[in-house]
């Protein structure tokens, strides 16, 4: 069954904020420098983890502001904000253009095609010289599973093969990236790449996995109706048995951190 807005919200504060987002944050804080920022802007705060780290480090006369996806994450990130007493404004609101003098947007959950948007939208609210930071996966990021995937297709709906080369094509390269940062008025632009790995004793421990089953799985099979979905990923459950056997499967991710500042 479909998970609500409040259960995926729940989820990504106790699941997918140590099994996931961590893994980018922490990229991220080593090509971090806000040290003479007055104010700072998060984009995709989530459930506030990495600001209230942030908030620690942080000269606090620098004002940290944070937009969060929802209502939902919203609601979790100020309440951890509370009991901890940290300085940070959460909301939903919109910005004006040039409001901020470093800006960190969180693309780890961004869907694909939305990446440049996103990027756009942190070039917007950054004043002249202000520093940005993006985090993302990009190409090379989940090649085991997509390969199993278009095994999956193929054996189960054998006209669906492009399903799994799309989902292929749609993760951007960094050079994607580099360029759109450009476009979007940012110079001095780098990326920082870091291979991350997922593993799972077995396919029903990758099934049990809240990243799995409730962020990454369907957003892959979206299009796909609810019997193919149940086809496809009964199916892609034997080939990770059949791939594996008695060891671990595992898949990567290529940790992407871009930097620039605005001109």
């Amino acid at each position: 069954m479909e998970k609500t807005q409040r259960e995926l919200a729940f989820l990504r504060d106790l699941y997918i904020q140590e099994d996931w987002t961590r893994r980018f944050t922490e990229l991220a804080d080593k090509h971090l420098d806000v040290r003479k920022a007055e104010n700072v802007l998060y984009l995709n705060a989530g459930t506030g983890t990495h600001c209230l780290a942030l908030r620690d480090t942080i000269d606090e006369e620098t004002a940290i502001f944070a937009r969060c996806e929802d209502e939902e994450l919203v609601n979790i990130a100020r309440d951890k904000a509370l009991a901890v007493k940290a300085d940070v404004d959460y909301s939903t609101s919109e910005f004006e253009d040039g409001a901020f003098d470093a800006v960190i947007a969180e693309g780890s959950l961004t869907e694909p095609g939305d990446i440049s948007e996103l990027i756009t939208e942190a070039a917007r609210v950054a004043s002249p010289g202000a520093s940005v930071l993006l985090m993302l996966p990009t190409a090379g990021s989940f090649g085991e599973i997509f390969s199993l995937l278009w095994e999956a297709f193929f054996s189960e709906m054998p006209d669906s093969g492009r399903i799994a080369e799309d989902l292929i094509a749609s993760i951007p390269t960094t050079g994607q990236i580099e360029e759109w940062a450009a476009a979007a008025g940012l110079k001095k632009v780098k990326t920082h790449v870091a291979s991350e790995a997922f593993d799972y004793d077995d396919a029903e421990a990758f099934f049990a996995s809240p990243l799995v089953m409730d962020f990454l799985m369907p957003r892959w099979l979206e299009t796909l109706s609810d019997d193919d979905r149940d086809r496809v990923t009964a199916k892609l459950g034997e080939l990770i048995e059949a791939e594996d056997g008695t060891i671990t499967f595992r898949f990567t991710v290529k940790a992407t951190v871009l930097t620039g500042q605005k001109a």
